[in-house]
Order: structure tokens, then C-alpha cells, then sequence
């Protein structure tokens, strides 16, 4: 059955602190900044230096780690941690992360934001050749195939282990004495490294840093592996030069608005995916508005670029949770309703442009134009500081199925008349392409254009291939 949910899912965050004997608590704070990335499980595991201390749990942080049964974690000065949303492997606590493991070389603990795209291959390969695999994520195939490995050093099994995977991956791994960041070739995934006082921290996004108040350092660069133990911090690079293709959607959606990413300020380059989409598209309004809270920054630049007046017309009820419980169908109908409530006072007799960041169904965004009707605006013009999303991800995005995609097979009229809107316009490709301004990264923009960083058929990977292209009159129906 298809998720009615009308975005793209965060993907997952990691932390991991090494040097500091606040490493739990440090390491709790920064999966609190990364909540965003994944709210299904969170776990933390700590090294004393001997032995390894897990604890995970479904749902949020708070939910988590709360009360006196995580007091057993302040051990230790080395800490990994992990917030998930289910990208490969069912919701099950079972699944959740880090991962450890025992096997001759000692214990090893891991956590990994990405999905590995020959997972299924590798799986088959090894279940025939004997392993027995406990969870259905794609992070622990990393794991069989190290303990399989028969390099002499550890961080030889590991480099001998991601050169077998294929994907996006940007993983800590822990042993009871280091830390060990990766990178995967591509880029796809974020990860930075900060010091806060003389101890290392690795994290997927810098506010993560900023709420610890820890020093931000660099990215970790594409195919890079940073080793921290007792004489410090390493780097190797054992993968050849390739292109980088960092996943667009960091800074359009997934990125929390005050992290720096490859540099950049993800609130500044999404402000300036609005003011290039007012460049683009000049339509006479009273007001500009965003769909809270992922379109306030695009919003904020159409406005300045346009100089049409940025006013609140849709205000979010911050209390209801992602995992919002909806056990009759007419709360389920009315789902938007309940997250977002319009201010007639703002809207009443005005022409209106609201920004989103993205259209993936369209199912929500017809729902805010109904809102916006019913409060008493007069004009209502649909802006997306991106293109259109026409294809799935299979790098650490659950998208919808491809033919779920509202952009997949029906052109902009008709979505705009699904819409009922008086306008519908996106961003267009080489529009966001300059907004976002940088001359040392590529960019993955495969889930508009179709052209996937890696070789592999997606087509067969993507069983969720539309059957048949949908007419007007279908989508009408929708």
C-alpha cells in the first residue's frame, strides 16, 4: 500500500565523538541536532576501551534516552550514534543502528547514512557462501563481508569491504580504541569533522557541531578515510579520483537551514533558489508566503528578488509529531488540516504566492490550496524552488514509487489543474544550478534528469515503474 506521506523522507544522521569523557552526552546532543534525518530509531554505543555498551530504541531521541537506564552509558570517552529512517530494512528495532558485532578481530560497531545499491547481489552471494545475516539493513553486508576479509590490518578489511559495495555511504566505524569516518567516492552523503577542546568529532551536518559548540574543521572529502586513536588523526584516500556528485536535495529539503554544507550556508542557498525562481517567473501577487517549515528561506528570497511583501499565511502546529496517530478516517482526511491552519487575516482578497520546496504527490499541496481558497484568497500561485521530481533516488532517499511521482508522467498544466491553483512553476534545472553557485562540487540531480552517478540498471532496480502513462482525465480522478 502506498504511503500517503508527500514528501521525501530524511535519510539518517550520525555522530560520533572520540576524546572526551563526556562522549555519551556529547554524542546525545548531536543525534538531538540531527533528529531531522530520522525519527523512527535512534541508538547510541559506547566504548569503555574493552567492551562496547549498545542502546537503542524506536522513536525519538527524548523518547529514547530518557531516565536512568541510559546512566549505564557514561563510560567511556569514544561514543557513536545513529538516527534512522528506514531507507533499506523494515522499521524494526532489530534494525536499528549503530550495528554491533563480535567476530575474531574483536567487536566493531557501526552506523551508515546511504543506501548501497548492490545490496540485494552481495546478500545472495554471501548467504550461498554460508553467512547468516540478523537484520535486513544494507549497513550490516559491510560487516560480513570485512569479517571475511583476509587482510592482516583492520582498516585494510574495511577498505577491501566498501571497494565490494556499491552506493552512497557516509559511515563511522568503532572499535574499542578508534574512530574511523568514511566517505563514499561520490560524495552522495555529507559528513564534517569538528574538535571540540582536544577531541575529534565526526557528524553529518554542522549545526550537530554548533549545538556542542565544537569547531567546525572540514568535510570529510569524497572517498576519504579519517582514522582518530590515541596518535591522532589520519587520513587515506584509497579509492582513484572521481567525480563528485553531492545529492542535490541536501540543500533543497533534507539539511537542517543553519548547517554549512561544501561551505555554504544551506539557508542562504536556499534563499537564493527563491530569488532565482522570482527572476524566472514574474507574477503580480499581494504577498508571498511559505508551506512551513521548508519553504521559509525559498520564500524569503522570491520575496527580496520580487519585492512582493513576505508575510506568514500558513501557520504550523509544531506539536504534532511525524508519527501522529490517526485512528478514524475523518482525522486522516483531514491530516493537513491538523499540521497547518491558514490566517484568513493574511489571506482574505489577496493574491497569493506560496512556495514549497518540492512536489512529490501533490496530495498535500492540493490540500494547502483548499486552505488557502477557504481562508479567502483570491489568486493562489504555486511556486517549487525546485524542478520537477520525475524519478526515484536509490542513494539514501525513500522516495515514493516512480509512479506515485505526480511528475513522472503528467506535464505542469495538469498537475496545476490537480492543484487548482491559478499558477504552478518550478525552478528550472540550470536556474538551480546557478542559485546554488559552487565551482568545486558536482551535483547528483538524478531524481530530476534521470542521469544516476553510478552505473546500474535502474530500471530493474525500480520495479515501481509506472505501467502506463497517465492522462488528463486520470489525473483529475487522483
Amino acid at each position: 500500500m502506498a504511503t500517503s506521506v508527500d514528501k521525501f523522507h530524511d535519510e539518517c544522521g550520525v555522530f560520533g565523538v572520540y576524546g572526551d569523557a563526556n562522549a555519551m552526552q556529547l554524542t546525545y546532543m548531536g543525534l538531538y541536532a540531527l533528529q531531522h534525518r530520522g525519527q523512527e530509531s535512534a541508538g547510541i554505543v559506547v566504548s569503555d576501551g574493552e567492551k562496547m555498551i549498545p542502546f537503542r530504541g524506536m522513536g525519538l531521541v527524548s523518547k529514547v534516552f530518557k531516565g536512568t537506564r541510559v546512566e549505564r552509558l557514561n563510560v567511556g570517552h569514544l561514543c557513536i550514534g545513529h538516527v534512522r529512517y528506514s531507507t533499506a530494512g523494515a522499521s524494526l528495532l532489530k534494525n536499528a543502528q549503530p550495528f554491533v558485532a563480535e567476530y575474531s578481530r574483536g567487536s566493531i560497531a557501526i552506523a551508515h547514512n546511504g543506501n548501497l545499491i548492490n545490496y540485494n547481489e552481495l546478500c545472495t552471494r554471501l548467504e550461498d557462501e554460508g553467512s547468516i545475516f540478523q537484520s535486513s539493513m544494507d549497513t550490516e553486508i559491510i560487516l560480513h563481508l570485512m569479517a571475511r576479509s583476509q587482510k592482516l590490518k583492520f582498516i585494510d578489511t574495511l577498505i577491501e569491504a566498501l571497494k565490494q559495495v556499491k552506493g552512497a555511504y557516509s559511515l563511522l566505524v568503532m572499535r574499542q580504541n578508534a574512530l574511523i569516518g568514511a566517505r563514499d567516492p561520490n560524495g552522495l552523503r555529507p559528513l564534517v569533522l569538528g574538535k571540540i577542546n582536544n577531541s575529534y568529532v565526526l557528524s553529518s551536518e554542522t549545526c550537530a557541531l554548533d549545538l556542542i559548540k565544537a569547531e567546525y574543521v572540514r568535510d570529510i572529502e569524497p572517498g576519504e578515510i579519517v582514522i582518530i586513536d590515541k596518535d591522532g588523526l589520519r587520513s587515506i584516500k584509497p579509492w582513484e579520483k572521481t567525480d563528485n556528485n553531492f545529492c542535490i536535495f541536501e540543500y533543497i529539503y533534507f539539511s537542517r537551514p543553519d548547517s554549512v554544507i561544501n561551505g555554504k550556508s544551506v539557508h542562504q542557498v536556499r534563499k537564493a533558489f527563491g530569488a532565482q525562481l522570482a527572476r524566472e517567473v514574474r507574477i503580480e501577487a499581494d504577498i508571498v508566503i511559505p508551506v512551513p517549515d521548508s519553504g521559509v528561506s525559498a520564500a524569503l528570497g522570491y520575496s527580496q528578488a520580487s519585492g512582493i511583501p513576505f508575510d506568514y499565511g500558513l501557520i504550523r502546529n509544531r506539536y504534532v509529531g511525524r508519527t501522529f496517530i490517526q485512528p478514524m478516517q475523518i482525522i486522516r482526511d483531514l491530516g493537513v488540516e491538523i499540521k497547518l491552519n491558514p490566517v484568513p487575516a493574511v489571506l482574505a482578497g489577496k493574491r497569493v504566492i506560496v512556495i514549497d520546496d518540492s512536489l512529490v504527490r501533490g496530495t498535500t499541496s492540493r490540500k494547502i490550496v483548499g486552505l488557502l481558497r477557504h481562508a479567502g484568497a483570491k489568486e493562489i500561485h504555486f511556486g517549487l524552488s525546485s524542478p520537477p521530481i520525475a524519478h526515484s533516488c536509490f542513494f539514501g532517499i525513500d522516495t515514493p514509487n516512480r509512479k506515485d511521482l505526480i511528475a513522472a508522467d503528467a506535464s505542469s498544466e495538469q498537475i496545476r489543474k490537480y492543484l487548482q491553483a491559478d499558477s504552478l512553476s518550478y525552478l528550472s534545472h540550470e536556474g538551480m544550478l546557478k542559485a546554488v553557485d559552487s565551482k568545486e562540487v558536482a551535483f547528483c540531480t538524478a531524481c530530476f534528469n534521470v542521469n544516476y552517478p553510478l552505473k546500474f540498471n535502474y530500471k530493474q532496480a525500480d520495479s515501481r515503474l509506472p505501467k502506463k502513462i497517465i492522462d488528463e482525465e486520470q489525473l483529475e480522478l487522483v
